[in-house]
């Protein structure tokens, strides 16, 4: 989908019409000359209360929410509806934000006769759904037939301000590396069509039959990006720039790096704490960028490799640490993330907030572990989807609060490395 959120690199924007917060006592108040600002995009599926099968009511819940003074927007099925951030400098900020739109989203629903779920894929229901009648939807579905028609997938995109497009190519070669552990940890879409597919993201493996999706190409510059793109839309394979879904991409038109590996979180804190890993590794690239280093150029074999092995174990098996070439267990896989980026998380004043939420996740579980969870207690797929509603509207105090000084689980030194290396000749 084309951009919509403008989240400013220096300054904030004079247009805002959100008021200020106060801040919050404790909180560590970024230094907006250096630190990158922050936006969300989250998706969310409609369902019927007493089926749990995608509803279609999409425009009149959007109504609905303008009317309680929240803009939602719609999205490529009848079936969903998409929330924006306002440009976010904060933690706290972003999860009063995100917290407000989801409930005023689900009071909309609510009025409309439809439940809000956090949920990646539709749990339950056909996998065709209807596509919103917008005319660019119309083309693509006309154009991709039923990969359009079966398009029911929700995620969560994490905006960083950068300074220009051709950083925001950059820090995206430095992320590529660390795509599959975001997926591990927010993977929320094991069971589709009341079937557990046996991956803990099914959302990214459906996605996968989508031209230009999944991990980007390593690129050496913006003209290289550009150029890509343009042969993609040359030769018919997309339609337009607005079709380039790879997992990091630069906007189009404003100062942003986007990401989108990951599912839509379960809950707000979850994405919360994506948001503030995923601007923790935009700056140490950035960091890395101003000292004259270069992103690592992870093969495309090995970036698959990982991404297959995040979306099927999530945070319940294993992934692989694409520096190494090692396998190793989920948890030790955010481990090495966290190591990656403290340095830009502590002065952020993050780091120990980050590991608390990291170690409640990894002990309770990602969506993907408590739907699998609510299935194997109740054994009846509705249980899943009451659950999942619930999760969608918790607000937790982890991320709040003080953490473990370290979340760096030790690599045994006999874990098997992947078959697929690493580095271009």
């Amino acid at each position: 989908m084309p951009d919509r959120l403008a989240v400013a690199t220096v300054e904030r924007r004079s247009n805002m019409s959100e008021p200020e917060r106060p801040d919050e006592a404790g909180t560590v108040e970024p230094d907006r000359c250096v630190h990158p600002s922050m936006g969300v995009e989250e998706e969310f599926l409609l369902v019927d209360p007493s089926t749990g099968h995608p509803l279609t009511c999409s425009l009149a819940v959007v109504e609905a929410a303008e009317k309680l003074g929240v803009r939602l927007q719609l999205e490529f099925t009848q079936c969903q509806v998409e929330t924006t951030s306002p440009v976010c400098w904060h933690t706290h900020e972003l999860r009063t934000g995100l917290a407000e739109m989801r409930s005023v989203a689900a009071d909309a629903a609510a009025q409309c006769g439809a439940r809000l779920l956090a949920v990646g894929v539709p749990v339950l229901g056909s996998a065709v759904l209807p596509i919103t009648d917008i005319r660019r939807f119309r083309t693509i579905a006309s154009r991709f037939g039923y990969l359009a028609w079966t398009r029911g997938v929700c995620a969560g995109h994490v905006h960083v301000g950068v300074p220009d497009r051709e950083t925001a190519v950059q820090v995206g070669n430095y992320l590529r590396p660390w795509l599959p552990a975001l997926l591990a940890l927010t993977a929320n879409s094991p069971i589709h069509r009341g079937v557990d597919t046996g991956f803990a993201s099914w959302r990214s493996i459906m996605l996968s039959r989508w031209p230009c999706s999944g991990p980007p190409p390593w690129f050496a510059s913006v003209e290289h990006y550009d150029a890509v793109v343009e042969e993609m839309v040359e030769c018919g394979v997309i339609l337009d720039e607005g079709m380039i879904n790879w997992d990091v991409r630069p906007s189009a038109h404003l100062p942003t790096v986007e990401v989108r590996v990951s599912d839509v979180p379960a809950t707000v804190d979850e994405t919360v704490l994506l948001a503030t890993v995923v601007r923790a590794l935009v700056m140490t690239a950035l960091r890395s960028l101003s000292g004259g280093g270069c992103a690592p150029r992870i093969t495309a074999e090995a970036l698959q490799a990982g991404y297959t092995m995040a979306a099927r174990e999530g945070l319940t098996g294993h992934g692989i640490d694409l520096t190494s070439d090692l396998v190793v267990p989920a948890p030790d896989l955010l481990g090495l993330l966290v190591c990656h980026v403290r340095s830009a998380l502590e002065e952020l004043g993050e780091y120990r907030a980050a590991v608390a939420m990291l170690t409640k996740v990894v002990g309770c579980g990602n969506g993907a572990s408590r739907q699998r969870r609510a299935l194997r207690i109740c054994n009846h797929v509705s249980d899943v989807i009451a659950m999942a509603a619930q999760s969608t509207l918790l607000v937790g105090r982890a991320a709040l609060s003080g953490g473990a000084d370290v979340f760096s689980p030790p690599i045994p030194r006999d874990s098997p490395r992947v078959a697929v290396k690493n580095g271009l000749p």
